[in-house]
């Protein structure tokens, strides 16, 4: 008979032993993402209502098309009407900070793991496990490092939604046509010009599609991250269900749903520009 390998408990001790020895770095980066998170929403709440429903409505008018930009009115006064603006705002700020940062992240590992192949070695099998790992597991290392809060949230989604931007960037990099790369290195362009130059603005309707991607996943993890008091739309479902006020927790759902419809048409009719 196989004895039990405690690998759980190994693992959790890990954790609790990087916690115990790097608290200081641990909790400086609590704050810096309380602090982004903070003043994007401090923005948002900034502008009146009205005023960032018509913002919104531009810009979806100006990337998409006119009947984006009714479906971002309504849907946004909806939200408004259903008393959900500021835990919307909330979840936004959530969702542009973890996204911001996945990208900034992301996209410099996909350029690596297109160019190196043994960055690419090392990071297919962390991918893969990233993006099979239930979502629910990835709270328990955050909440470990971070505690409760918006700070753990932020980190899940992160790791959560980073791989669309990884793999995206590394495929529309690696389907750069290896002609046009001879022709700007027989030119004497070095490879940092060859990258900004040719193979970037080349791959840059599947980084698109790797942020549209981003997003998405984003918005399914800070949901999620309501359990761990991130805040938000996600802790009013969470905070409905376990109240069983089902009508709180389903017009939520809704509001999550809207805003991703909305972000989705705009970053998909942006990468569709990048197409032509």
């Amino acid at each position: 008979m196989i004895p039990r390998i405690p690998i759980g408990r190994e693992l959790v001790n890990g954790i609790n032993f990087l916690s115990d020895n790097l608290h200081a770095i641990f909790s400086a980066i609590s704050s810096g993402i309380n602090a982004m998170v903070g003043g994007v929403y401090d923005v948002l709440a900034f502008l009146p209502p009205v005023l960032l429903v018509a913002l919104v409505a531009l810009i979806s008018w100006k990337a998409a098309r006119l009947h984006v930009a009714a479906f971002s009115v309504a849907s946004l006064s909806l939200i408004y009407s259903m008393r959900l603006w500021d835990a919307t705002l909330h979840t936004l700020a959530l969702v542009f900070v973890a996204t911001a940062i996945a990208l900034f992240l992301g996209i410099p590992m996909g350029i690596l793991k297109a160019r190196k192949p043994v960055v690419s070695t090392l990071l297919e099998p962390l991918l893969d496990f990233m993006q099979t790992l239930p979502s629910l597991s990835y709270l328990i290392p955050a909440v470990l490092f971070f505690g409760i809060g918006e700070a753990p949230g932020v980190v899940a989604t992160v790791i959560f939604a980073m791989p669309p931007a990884i793999r995206l960037t590394c495929l529309g990099i690696e389907q750069v046509s290896e002609q046009i790369v001879e022709v700007g290195t027989s030119f004497g362009s070095t490879s940092r010009q060859i990258l900004t130059k040719i193979e970037l603005p080349i791959a840059m309707p599947s980084i698109a599609m790797g942020i549209n991607q981003t997003i998405m996943l984003a918005f399914s993890m800070v949901v999620i991250a309501g359990f761990i008091g991130a805040g938000g739309l996600g802790e009013v479902i969470i905070s409905g269900i376990q109240r069983y006020s089902l009508v709180h927790a389903l017009e939520a759902g809704l509001s999550v749903v809207f805003l991703a419809i909305i972000l989705d048409r705009i970053t998909k009719a942006i990468a569709r520009i990048y197409e032509h």
